[in-house]
């Protein structure tokens, strides 16, 4: 199981740093690592992810201040941290964002980025990501399943091979760059913005004779049926990502990816707690205060013959090793724990009714009084 590092350390800041010093350790590390300075390199790409993780935590005071308390488990909505900010699901395309909102424009950062002149290396922009959820049953989360979905999306054009037509020029617009500045004026000062080029889509280049069967953009809406391998001991709320099955990018762009987000269905005996499972089994009376074997059912459908000891209360939990769900990353089965509870039947006999009444005078069955102290009962133990 990977471990996450320190946010302060992955930014290489001290922990009383100000504002300012998180601001500019992530700038000069986005730029580093940002994945169009270094195209393909998964490494760069991690770095920057973890980076921008780092600075989105530490750049607001609430969630630093969770984060300082509690760790990580404060800002992923782990026990002990409050309701926190979850970024389990940080990706690539959310850390893009957060950088493009603080630094888009910031063009000295751009042209550091980009290689001079504030524009971007002329390209195809890559496609979106798309996201399907995943309805699983406890039994397919024990042992793995593989699932087949059906996804509509965006795919590179047949006709045209993806490219969107023939006759390729230079974008008069952005003059191949695939981004356009728009300068405003305010009272507060000059703004730059940086935009992907409205004439081009970003790929720096425009058609003559534009494909008529996409319309020049490259892709066209299709429907696929994708097969999902779905490993056992997932969760409710992991995903599973599908590079490059998301959808394809204009004009021969890369494509996005396909996040299979998966969703627990309830169970109508067991409940999940981890890799444990939680089920209630009904005793019988005699069997609580005799002892003997209680059935209780299994997530694989067989059942189990638990052991109830002598003098066992309605409420105790009675422990079934390996019995639970697989570990996602390893580690053994979880246990099964049942909850024993006493059966009290809503009908009787003559007979039984007879039975009844006989225990009900038994002064060894009769409970204890109540009202007595903690000190009452330990006078009576010790004889007054």
């Amino acid at each position: 199981m990977t471990t996450r590092r320190d946010y302060y350390e992955v930014l290489g800041v001290p922990r009383g740093a100000t504002e300012d010093e998180i601001k500019k350790a992530y700038r000069k590390l986005a730029l580093q690592h940002h994945p169009d300075r270094n195209p393909g390199d998964k490494s760069a790409e991690q770095k920057f992810k973890e980076a921008t993780e780092a600075y989105e935590v530490l750049r607001d005071a609430q969630k630093r201040a969770r984060y300082d308390q509690f760790g990580h488990e404060g800002v992923t909505g782990a026990p002990g941290g409050g309701r926190g900010v979850d970024f389990s699901g940080f990706d690539l395309a959310d850390a893009l964002r957060a950088f493009m909102r603080d630094f888009g424009g910031d063009m000295g950062g751009l042209d550091e980025l980009f290689g001079g002149g504030g524009g971007r290396r002329a390209g195809p922009d890559r496609g979106d990501d798309l996201q399907v959820r995943l309805k699983l049953t406890l039994e397919e989360i024990a042992s793995g399943v593989q699932k087949k979905i059906r996804v509509r999306h965006l795919r590179a054009c047949e006709t045209c091979g993806g490219q969107g037509g023939t006759g390729e020029t230079t974008c008069p617009q952005c003059r191949g760059a695939g981004r356009v500045r728009h300068v405003q004026q305010s009272i507060f000062g000059q703004f730059v913005n940086v935009a992907t080029c409205p004439a081009c889509g970003g790929a720096g280049r425009t058609l003559k004779n534009p494909c008529k069967t996409c319309g020049g953009d490259g892709r066209v809406t299709h429907s696929d049926t994708i097969a999902v391998d779905v490993p056992p001991g997932v969760g409710n709320g992991n995903f599973i990502p599908l590079r490059g099955l998301g959808d394809a990018g204009p004009r021969g762009g890369p494509a996005g990816d396909l996040i299979v987000l998966i969703e627990e269905q309830p169970h109508p005996i067991f409940e999940r707690d981890g890799r444990d499972l939680h089920v209630e089994v009904p005793v019988h009376f005699a069997t609580a205060v005799l002892g003997g074997k209680a059935e209780t059912p299994s997530l694989g459908g067989e059942a189990l013959l638990v052991d109830v000891p002598a003098g066992t209360a309605s409420g105790t939990v009675l422990r079934v090793r390996g019995r639970g769900l697989p570990g996602l990353r390893g580690g053994g089965r979880g246990d099964l724990m049942v909850r024993v509870v006493i059966w009290v039947p809503d009908r009787v006999s003559s007979e039984d009714r007879k039975l009844l009444e006989d225990l009900r005078q038994a002064e060894s069955l009769k409970p204890p009084k109540p009202g007595k102290t903690i000190f009452d009962r330990v006078k009576d133990a010790f004889g007054g």
